[in-house]
């Protein structure tokens, strides 16, 4: 059988001239569309459309392109932005291994601008072309890179190229930020491809529930260390005994660590990658849906402290996030539903699709899920690349957290798991945006998949307000919130009258 091509599609200016540079520089022979086509004309394409109409031109082109992918034997292949458009062309793509080279209108624009672009003379006409093709970009992708700078296909290729070992269905996206730049592989079975992002001996940090079920999936491992499950063992005593037993087990700065399991073991992990010698690299391989979605990607690392949540910690980027969407069978359904409150908060952020495809989930399957975690690492990465050190845009990233962390801090971290806490601050935090209408929403979602909407007496107000006070980003004006009146539209930063938010709290019991 012919072998598939990487087959780069994007809209103009995304950079796939420069991609299929990069591919060349591997070894790999490559194909521009473009060039392909104004041989086959005998002319220009802006001549082609001015002569023979838009019409013309795509019929002719799906004929050179669709004969092109139908026929391909490897290499890699550059398509144009709107080739997408031809029915044949989506089917045939369908054997290739499909790189989406992503790019905003407004930086799509700069870089066309001026240049003999027959449909796209103005930003407008960017714009509007942009959002008409995007979905289908999206939707035909195997992979998502951001194009922020010429090097990034070259570094991304590697891990390009090992999707067409994967099972089918698994995606990746590059992750990129001022710290630097990894792969996260997104799919079901994806650890069953023994394909490694790194060389070098592994050494595994874990959790006693979690080694027995995926240890054997890592090997082979120089040594692993397993820590109590649950948010108990995220402090620094147990950070202390990670690291020495990496010492003792004579842990170089040329190997790297693994993190495999939930959310804290994905912090407790990295931050011991981040202290161990001054830095390790480290790879995440996030066993939870809360994990999965949110807390294995953009290099927040840390411990809590008996002050407060997360109150020791680092910023430490992955070298590779694996999300094996398969482990999620192995959660019970509370821990599932628990999971699900950071997509359902990663929908109110980001709108549009993400949140419709959230706001309709009735039951969660881990079939079902996996794109749902793609998309939700999607956001996440990009809100990172854009501000990676929480110095404004990240921040959005608390929705619901600053009510929930004070609510798992005031249980003493036993009474509510992280997703449960959160499902409340989640409710608190709409009720001071003053969105009634999608409280109720998200209430009667959080109710759906048996998530706590009322919180236990037993757990007193004056208790949560307390421990909100301590919240880390807290400043000298006050406890700034996250607000949200409709989705896709987060506000932080914003100081709220004291007496609106024990009102917010005491609304949940």
């Amino acid at each position: 059988m012919a072998r598939p091509a990487i087959v780069f599609i994007g809209f103009m200016g995304a950079g796939k001239s420069t991609a299929l540079a990069a591919a060349r520089d591997a070894g790999l022979e490559t194909t521009e569309i473009d060039e392909l086509m104004e041989a086959e004309l005998g002319k220009p394409i802006r001549r082609a459309f001015e002569e023979d109409g838009e019409e013309a031109f795509r019929a002719r082109e799906a004929e050179v392109v669709g004969g092109l992918l139908e026929n391909a034997d490897g290499g890699a292949i550059a398509v144009g932005g709107g080739s997408v458009l031809s029915e044949r062309v989506r089917e045939a793509l369908d054997r290739h291994t499909v790189v989406l080279l992503e790019i905003d209108a407004a930086e799509a624009w700069r870089r066309i601008e001026g240049t003999e672009r027959p449909l796209a003379t103005s930003e407008a006409d960017v714009e509007r072309l942009l959002a008409e093709r995007l979905p289908l970009y999206e939707a035909l992708a195997d992979a998502v890179v951001p194009t922020a700078d010429e090097g990034v296909v070259a570094r991304a290729l590697p891990a390009i190229g090992a999707l067409a070992e994967m099972p089918e269905g698994a995606r990746l996206l590059w992750a990129s930020s001022a710290s630097g730049d990894y792969p996260v592989v997104v799919g079901a079975n994806v650890l069953a491809s023994r394909w490694w992002p790194l060389e070098g001996r592994r050494f595994l940090v874990t959790d006693r529930a979690v080694a027995p079920l995926f240890e054997s999936r890592l090997q082979p491992l120089a040594a692993s260390v397993a820590v109590e499950p649950g948010e108990g063992a995220k402090t620094m005593a147990w950070a202390e005994r990670v690291l020495r037993e990496l010492a003792q087990d004579r842990m170089t700065r040329e190997d790297h660590l693994v993190a495999l399991g939930g959310g804290v073991v994905g912090d407790l992990g990295g931050f011991c990658a981040h202290l161990y010698q001054r830095g390790v690299p480290v790879v995440h391989v996030p066993t939870t849906l809360v994990a999965q979605v949110d807390s294995a990607y953009g290099g927040k690392t840390g411990v809590d402290l008996p002050e407060g949540k997360n109150y020791a910690g680092a910023y430490h980027l992955p070298a590779a996030v694996l999300a094996d969407t398969a482990t999620l069978d192995a959660l019970p359904p509370e821990e599932l539903a628990a999971g699900f409150v950071e997509a359902l908060k990663t929908g109110l952020l980001a709108g549009g699709s993400l949140w419709e495809r959230v706001r309709g989930i009735e039951e969660l399957d881990s079939d079902d899920l996996a794109d749902v975690v793609f998309a939700c690492a999607r956001y996440k990465c990009a809100i990172v690349a854009a501000d990676e050190r929480d110095a404004g845009l990240r921040n959005v990233l608390n929705l619901g957290h600053t009510v929930g962390h004070a609510i798992e801090a005031a249980g003493d971290y036993q009474r509510y798991r992280h997703g449960e806490a959160i499902s409340l601050g989640l409710l608190a935090a709409l009720r001071l945006s003053e969105a009634p209408g999608l409280r109720d929403e998200c209430e009667e979602i959080l109710r759906r998949h048996h998530l706590p909407v009322t919180l236990d007496w037993s757990l007193g107000a004056d208790a949560i307000l307390d421990a909100l006070q301590r919240d880390k980003k807290r400043t000298a004006a006050g406890v700034g919130f996250v607000l949200l009146s409709e989705p896709g539209e987060p506000r932080t930063g914003q100081i709220v009258d004291p007496v609106k938010v024990r009102a917010a709290v005491e609304e949940l019991y």
